[in-house]
């Protein structure tokens, strides 16, 4: 009877782990459709919203998804310090802004001034930019120091926190 349980573990090991990645994989980054909506929700629950501009056939877009906004989503450790919304440029999506307007995804990048992707900028909940944005990603190793002290910055601002607290690293006119 030991000898049968033995050999079964190694069987549950694989279907465990491969439960495990398959609900990784199946975590998207949320695409926004309607940031008045989601501006709402990040009044009500003080927190900042993550604007993160895409676009379809980007590598380095796929690769901010991949290692940090998904496992983000995954990990749930970031669900009570901001929203995370993605805006892909180039599929002809429309959304509604924080305004209530019916816009084009391009409209909005052209409204922030959003050129390179990916672009993550850090938004209040009618809108207004918080922190410096980040740009690319042209060193993956430190990125995710960078975004983390982008979101502690926005979530300090969101709550009022004195700005003697906030990570000097991504206040307003910093790029990364």
């Amino acid at each position: 009877m030991t000898g049968q349980l033995y050999k079964a573990i190694p069987a549950f090991c694989a279907l465990f782990f491969s439960m495990l990645l398959s609900a990784q994989a199946e975590v998207d980054v949320p695409v926004a459709t309607d940031l008045q909506a989601d501006g709402n929700l990040a009044a009500d629950r003080r927190l900042p919203i993550l604007l993160a501009f895409s676009a379809i056939n980007c590598g380095y877009c796929d690769l901010l998804e991949e290692e940090f906004l998904q496992p983000m989503l995954l990990g749930g450790e970031y669900e009570d310090r901001i929203i995370i919304r993605k805006i892909v440029l180039d599929d002809g999506s429309r959304l509604t802004g924080f305004n209530g307007q019916r816009r084009d995804a391009t409209s909005l990048s052209d409204h922030y001034r959003v050129f390179v992707t990916p672009t993550l900028l850090f938004v209040d909940s009618s809108g207004r930019e918080l922190t410096g944005r980040m740009l690319g990603i042209n060193t993956p190793e430190l990125f995710g120091s960078y975004l983390d002290d982008c979101i502690d910055t926005a979530l300090m601002k969101v709550r009022g926190t004195d700005s003697a607290q906030w990570p000097s690293s991504c206040l307003v006119g910093t790029q990364h």
